[in-house]
């Protein structure tokens, strides 16, 4: 009799380890989901400091090379520094300035209010349009009580939006400490996480779980060097056209280029601007020059020069990298502009390795 029941208990034991298989399997995706589901708020910010690490990742070898005492304490904190100035900077800059002129807006609005804004004379030389734009001028700024009607509704929309916008820059401080933190810790424990990554990444993939993590890192990597370092190479060139022309503040608005190049059509907007400037000061044949010369320059190499590049490191065609860009910026804001070239690199590369594991079969029948 007992014989008969280790003969009838045998066969439960895979039985028992195939439950408990599957009893983890859902146990891990229900606390992963559970895990990304309290992480969301710091989801974006954690890819940001990735990100920022990958990018890094070469010259941080070198520098670790170079000082392999520091490694674990001063020099990761020390570049996470560094980039936590680079990125302030332009913006405390930008504040100063701000600040700076801050009193003659005051002193324009008052002005403005009492006296009405008169029509400048750039509007009578309008090539087209200058007679609607007169006017309007007429109608809502020339006289002091259209212009003190006209300024309280700029007034209200803008207090409006400015609690929202104090709320939107707290939020945003807080992402970018908390992405600084996550960019120290990964230098830090680089080695350690590199590790793990690629040994996870074996056991749940196999091979081609390493050429995926090679591949993000390339993608990711080359774009930053067609948005970054080409968007740095616009707002050099377009700042030394803003000074040639005389447009006010340079050295500010080229910045400003170089900053807004990242974002797509992002610098045909600040040369638009400029461009407004400009002409706000009566240059207006510099003004249509700037405009016109800075918008071709910036179609060019945005749609030449820069998918070239990235595709050429992620080895995508033109095509899938004009929607990794602009898909990416559509749905993940300007997170998306490095993810999405990555995701869509990711999916070409598995395409093309699903496509060479099939069978050879004959090309195209010519036509008799």
């Amino acid at each position: 009799m007992n014989d008969e029941s280790m003969i009838i208990d045998q066969p439960e034991e895979p039985a028992a380890d195939q439950r408990h298989r599957v009893a983890r399997i859902v146990m891990t995706l229900a606390f992963l989901g559970f895990g990304l589901w309290i992480a969301s708020g710091f989801l974006r910010a954690i890819l940001w400091g990735g990100i920022i690490a990958i990018a890094i990742a070469p010259l941080y070898a070198r520098a670790e090379a170079r000082w392999p005492g520091g490694r674990r304490t001063w020099l990761p904190a020390l570049v996470t520094l560094a980039i936590a100035v680079l990125v302030l900077a332009p913006l405390t800059l930008g504040v100063i300035q701000a600040t700076h002129e801050a009193h003659q807006v005051a002193d324009w609005l008052a002005k403005a209010r009492h006296d009405g804004i008169p029509q400048p004379a750039w509007v009578a030389r309008l090539p087209f349009g200058a007679q609607a734009v007169a006017d309007w001028w007429q109608a809502t700024l020339s006289t002091p009580d259209a212009a003190a009607g006209t300024l309280d509704k700029v007034n209200a929309v803008a207090m409006r939006h400015s609690r929202l916008f104090g709320v939107d820059v707290l939020r945003r401080t807080t992402s970018f400490a908390f992405a600084l933190l996550t960019l120290f810790f990964l230098l830090r424990d680089r080695v350690t996480v590199a590790v793990q990554a690629i040994t996870a990444g074996h056991r749940l993939f196999g091979a081609s779980g390493e050429r995926v993590a090679e591949q993000i890192l390339r993608s990711v990597r080359g774009t930053i060097n067609g948005l970054v370092l080409v968007g740095i190479g616009e707002g050099v060139v377009m700042g030394v056209a803003y000074l040639v022309a005389g447009v006010p503040h340079p050295l500010l608005l080229g910045a400003l280029t170089g900053v807004a190049a990242a974002i797509p059509m992002g610098a045909a907007v600040v040369i638009i601007i400029a461009g407004l400037l400009t002409m706000a000061i009566g240059s207006t044949v510099a003004a249509i020059i700037v405009t016109a010369v800075g918008l071709v320059f910036v179609l060019i190499v945005d749609h030449t020069l820069r998918p070239a590049l990235i595709g050429n490191t992620t080895r995508l065609p033109f095509l899938w990298v004009l929607v990794g860009i602009l898909g990416g910026v559509e749905s993940l804001g300007m997170l998306g502009l490095f993810v999405g070239p990555a995701v869509m690199a990711v999916l070409v590369m598995l395409w093309r390795e699903f496509v060479a594991r099939g069978p050879a079969l004959p090309g195209p029948r010519q036509p008799d």
